[in-house]
């Protein structure tokens, strides 16, 4: 975790100093889909049997392929010469946290259990700003284990209106 935060770091501190973060940000979030995605991606980007330069070759090549900028496959280069390109979704995480605290924004993680429309992450976004006193910046992710409703996480904080967590309430009031 710390070589991902010291590479979102220096990735940060150089988009800044290009007036590029945008670009970085979006590359990055592009980069972590794409391994999301793909398992074989995941599993070239760490592989040790698979030689530097070859890595190097087709993460240039994949980089190429999703449209990133020449920042981001400058950088996408570097992570696959040391040995680090496996470690692009927690650098796009971080990064994403440091762009937010920029902007004097929040980060915000909210699951929910189905998949939810523009319209009503606009209408979750303002109830949780207006809760937390400051914008936010969301990553919302589905899990069908909360059955309905959701859970966002802001740091420390936790606000759960998840259908599970009431039910697991129930249950626990009616066992005492």
């Amino acid at each position: 975790m710390e070589a991902a935060r010291r590479y979102s770091d220096a990735l940060f501190e150089l988009a800044l100093e290009q007036d590029a973060l945008e670009v970085a940000s979006r590359d990055l979030m592009i980069l972590a889909a794409a391994f999301t995605e793909s398992a074989d991606l995941r599993a070239a980007a760490a592989s040790p049997l698979i030689a530097p330069a070859q890595r190097e070759s087709a993460l240039a090549a994949v980089a190429a392929h999703l449209g990133l900028s020449d920042l981001g496959r400058r950088f996408v280069g570097v992570l696959a010469h040391n040995g680090r390109a496996g470690a692009i979704p927690a650098i796009a995480k971080l990064f994403a946290a440091r762009l937010a605290a920029h902007r004097g924004e929040r980060s915000v993680e909210i699951t929910v259990a189905s998949s939810v429309s523009g319209a009503q992450q606009q209408e979750l976004i303002a109830a949780l700003e207006a809760a937390l006193g400051q914008k936010i910046r969301a990553d919302i992710r589905v899990d069908a284990q909360l059955l309905g409703g959701f859970v966002a996480r802001a740091g420390s904080l936790q606000f759960d209106a998840s259908l599970r967590s009431r039910l697991d309430s129930l249950a626990i009031s009616l066992t005492s």
